[in-house]
């Protein structure tokens, strides 16, 4: 029976996007020979179905962008409260007029999007504050803390830069407006203590410019303070998550499916992340 076969066919394909096996592994499973599930797996994977847009009321996106091989970009936007992939494009890039078309196609698709949680990319910034302003955008304090302590490193050589350290290693530990207004205070008493320290320039003599001394210290600080406005709104909403860990931990989970299935060409590569997407989201209830 060609449709039980087919059938058959398709739920070892789903176990062949998802289940972390490979073909090898799933000739011994299924019986079928090599070629009949190759010939199968590599059809269907240029095969792909209709897309599905889950409308809920309010809607709390995590927009994010990840990095493949042949330069593949991912752009996904999360339903945070679903754990829902609402949307996605693959492209070359974080580009402001695909993620301004991107934002403004699910409006019309009848998404009522609240907040936007990201990673500050100036292209996504830009792209939501053109598309509606009336969108909440929540930075993620994680990527901010992570970025601050790469330019500041563990220890850092400055006793501005050893305080600057110890307020960013506490944003997380933010729960409420009370915590917030301290940890702002001590923010504001640390700069009027070492603002002379981080507007301090020096002269290049070969070319008579000037720049700041203690450039990471500065940019650590200018960071913040450019995010503060946008940086605790979940205190406020419990609904808008503070930072984007799970759609990193779902980009983590495809590569690593991904990575099992090496010689796949690049238009095949982006047909699994298509169907990868597809079978998560039915896994939705």
């Amino acid at each position: 029976n060609k449709g039980v076969s087919n059938n058959n066919r398709f739920i070892w394909f789903e176990n062949w996007i998802l289940g972390k096996r490979t073909l090898e592994q799933l000739v011994k499973e299924s019986g079928y020979s090599k070629r009949n599930l190759q010939n199968y797996f590599y059809e269907k994977l240029e095969s792909f179905p209709i897309w599905d847009i889950r409308l809920s009321t309010p809607v709390n996106l995590l927009v994010d962008g990840t990095y493949f091989s042949n330069n593949i970009c991912l752009v996904l936007y999360r339903d945070n409260t679903l754990k829902y992939t609402q949307l996605y494009r693959l492209t070359d890039g974080e580009w402001f007029e695909e993620i301004f078309e991107d934002l403004k196609n699910l409006n019309l698709l009848g998404l009522k999007i609240e907040s936007i949680t990201c990673d500050g990319h100036p292209s996504i910034l830009k792209a939501i504050k053109r598309a509606d302003k009336n969108i909440i955008i929540q930075r993620c304090i994680v990527h901010i803390q992570r970025m601050c302590k790469i330019w500041l490193t563990h220890k850092p050589k400055s006793q501005a830069g050893n305080d600057l350290l110890e307020l960013i290693k506490n944003i997380h530990l933010i729960k409420d407006r009370t915590q917030w207004g301290y940890w702002v205070v001590n923010l504001i008493k640390w700069y009027e203590q070492y603002k002379d320290f981080v507007n301090e320039k020096v002269l290049n003599p070969s070319t008579g410019r000037t720049w700041y001394k203690h450039r990471m210290v500065r940019r650590a600080f200018v960071t913040i303070k450019r995010a503060l406005p946008d940086m605790f709104h979940y205190l406020d909403n419990n609904s808008i998550p503070s930072n984007t860990n799970g759609l990193e931990s779902f980009f983590g989970h495809l590569k690593d499916n991904l990575s099992i299935h090496r010689g796949l060409t690049e238009n095949h590569r982006k047909c699994f992340i298509k169907w990868y997407l597809y079978f998560r989201n039915k896994e939705i209830k």
